[in-house]
């Protein structure tokens, strides 16, 4: 599994067709079911641990652990938004490494000559402004690894997996009062953090 490309945002993983269906069957015990909804969020789960992990050896972890724990206990499952049980689960086992490294993640983002190879696009009208761009998540990203826990996992959440705040209280199983204040506190940190790089934000 390649790691996200820190130049792009994350994109939302939507629901899979009739996708009641095959979590019932899944809980049901039909594992083909389970591998069905296992291969359609494998992206959006890593995506969380790296960028929770900052490693991809620990998000691939963390990746497995999640699914692992997700199959032994889809039975418990009682509806709601999969994809938000899900990302909660990868986000707890994401804890668990961390406590267990007792470290920070603090992981130097993969350059772009280390991931997969970019082919230059003859359709591409502005390379400089997709380098800016490239060059402003980077910085995102290196900068959310800054965050506490608590703040990074529900600013990552709501503004790079594009969830509202009670699909984010979900994920973490918190009151929607205390995700308002984590993200709020989060983006003002932030801020403080990419002072100096305001000139990738204007324009």
């Amino acid at each position: 599994m390649s790691d996200p490309d820190p130049s792009r945002p994350a994109t939302r993983t939507g629901p899979l067709a009739e996708e009641a269906a095959v979590v019932a069957a899944a809980a049901r015990g039909d594992r083909s079911a389970f591998t069905q909804l296992m291969e359609h969020y494998q992206g959006a789960c890593y995506g969380l641990a790296w960028r929770l992990l900052g490693d991809p050896d620990l998000a691939a972890d963390a990746t497995q652990d999640a699914f692992i724990h997700a199959y032994d206990h889809i039975r418990a499952y009682r509806g709601g938004i999969f994809r938000s049980w899900l990302l909660r689960i990868t986000a707890n086992a994401s804890y668990d490494i961390l406590r267990r490294s007792q470290r920070r993640p603090t992981t130097a983002l993969p350059e772009p000559e280390e991931g997969e190879a970019d082919i230059a696009d003859p359709r591409a009208v502005n390379p400089v402004a997709e380098s800016a761009r490239a060059e402003l998540y980077r910085a995102l990203d290196a900068a959310l690894r800054l965050l506490p826990e608590d703040q990074r996992v529900a600013v990552v959440l709501a503004d790079v997996y594009g969830m509202d705040y009670q699909e984010v209280a979900e994920s973490i199983q918190s009151p929607i009062g205390t995700v308002k204040s984590r993200i709020h506190r989060g983006r003002l940190r932030l801020r403080v953090l990419l002072a100096d790089q305001r000139e990738l934000f204007e324009g």
